[in-house]
């Protein structure tokens, strides 16, 4: 196991820092399905990376005791953001359209127990979006396939206590959508995404819930009214929805999110949702250093958002900008090659801040 790994789960065990992802989904009158979202980690540099994975790729779930587990063989391409180690995959789309990705569910997700003596089944949390991307077209084939594996852990730090782990976002380019919860020592809980919208703790029931508080929150403007003979008028824009949460908590940031995304205009092309999600999760930034009590020990990163991604299911692109370059990459996997024989492996950017000069006629 990498290094890198270890530091990160060793981290995520200790401190609350900036360990925030927030998702959107985003459609249009085409039936053009948008999955979107940004991850954070504000303690170090993860090391993301492209993967595009080839078909008839074999793979290996490695336990956390370095036992092999699961073994399987990917039945179609994919393309992914890679998170720490390069074949834990946070975020992808396969050449079918499924999407899946991976969001931090600190102190209430709860996986089965690993049986060192029985792994034959077994995957790491970690490696469950590529096992999803590298075999299934639809949301119903998960589903139908979640009995055939068990999910244990990756880590075990030096006390035997489990690593955090996530819960999971899953959705096919016929609209289907899902958030995959494991709490209780196992229990698999598969809810619709009917909020359109996934952030962390607490479970995905509890921050639907939480929408209830909310519902006097409107876009637009509130219109003037006598208070004892005042005449009272909003000083601009937004009146309507003060109140809303604008702290980086994943309550505050699942209202928010929620809120946008049900503001957001009619969108008829994919270019149009691919662009209004972008402009939702600018929303979203959390500048580094803002998460941090001690200020002596904020990492060199110019932010805790490392990366946002967008992915068009429906034409087959995945997008994404970064932390030291604002400039929106695309990846149409209509040119990708899945008959390859070995896995593509690149970085994101240089690891520099850039930008480029303008010219001024």
């Amino acid at each position: 196991m990498k290094k890198t790994l270890l530091a990160l789960v060793v981290a995520i065990g200790f401190s609350q820092a900036a360990n925030a992802c927030t998702g959107i989904t985003l459609a249009t009158t085409g039936n053009d399905h948008i999955q979107a979202r940004t991850i954070e980690w504000g303690h170090s540099n993860l090391n993301s990376k492209l993967i595009i994975a080839p078909r008839d790729y074999s793979y290996t779930s490695t336990m956390p005791d370095h036992k092999s587990g699961l073994t399987w063989k990917s039945k179609y391409g994919f393309a992914g953001i890679s998170v720490s180690d390069d074949k834990f995959i946070a975020e992808g789309i396969n050449e079918k359209g499924l999407t899946a990705g991976l969001f931090y569910f600190r102190g209430y997700g709860s996986l089965a127990t690993y049986d060192p003596k029985d792994t034959a089944n077994n995957i790491t949390d970690m490696d469950f979006v590529r096992w999803m991307l590298s075999q299934y077209s639809t949301v119903a084939e998960v589903e139908a396939a979640l009995n055939k594996i068990k999910i244990v852990t990756v880590y075990f730090d030096e006390k035997g206590q489990p690593s955090p782990t996530a819960h999971w976002r899953v959705s096919d380019k016929q609209g289907n959508s899902i958030v995959i919860e494991i709490m209780d020592h196992g229990k698999i809980n598969i809810h619709k995404n009917t909020a359109k919208v996934l952030t962390n703790s607490p479970d995905y029931n509890w921050q639907v819930t939480n929408l209830n508080n909310y519902i006097n929150l409107h876009p637009g403007i509130s219109k003037p009214q006598q208070i004892n003979g005042v005449e009272a008028q909003s000083f601009g824009v937004g009146s309507n929805f003060v109140g809303l949460p604008g702290d980086i908590s994943p309550p505050s940031r699942f209202v928010r999110a929620a809120f946008y995304v049900n503001s957001a205009p009619i969108l008829k092309t994919a270019q149009q949702a691919v662009s209004q999600a972008f402009h939702i999760l600018n929303n979203f930034d959390i500048p580094i250093g803002s998460e941090f009590n001690d200020k002596t020990h904020i990492p060199d990163l110019p932010s805790a958002t490392q990366w946002t991604s967008v992915i068009d299911q429906n034409n087959g692109e995945l997008y994404y900008k970064t932390m030291y370059n604002s400039t929106i990459r695309r990846v149409d996997l209509a040119t990708l090659n899945f008959n390859a024989k070995q896995e593509h492996i690149q970085a994101l950017d240089n690891g520099k801040f850039s930008y480029q000069n303008v010219s001024v006629k």
